[in-house]
């Protein structure tokens, strides 16, 4: 039997907003679906997310969106495929800088919603 891979949604807080208890999840988790900056997620945070999976051996995953931090990815949104793929092409790329810096890497790739 296959052992169970435990992940959560990470890197969401932006700014002053705080937005779940990271550190506490990495104690848990088996892999972490970064935030990317589009629907959720600052530089800052993001940074400290990944910081600290690296520390703790937890897989990070690339939580890419569409660009909607009003509406936390949750709204409709009609996006030219072009648009899209370079959307999400430039998400996994900041995540994948981020990470180096942080001393790990992106794994996989979670779409939100």
């Amino acid at each position: 039997m296959s052992p169970i891979n435990l992940n959560a949604d990470l890197g969401e807080s932006f700014g002053a907003w705080r937005m779940g208890d990271d550190p506490t999840l990495l104690q848990i988790v088996n892999s972490a679906n970064v935030a990317c900056g589009f629907h959720a997620g600052d530089a800052a945070g993001i940074l400290a997310t990944l910081k600290a999976a690296a520390a703790r051996g937890v897989a990070v995953g690339a939580h890419v969106s569409y660009p909607d931090l009003a509406g936390f990815g949750r709204r409709n949104m009609d996006v030219a495929s072009a648009d899209l793929q370079a959307d999400v092409i430039y998400q996994i790329g900041a995540l994948q800088g981020l990470a180096r810096v942080a001393g790990t890497q992106v794994r996989y790739v979670k779409p939100h919603g």
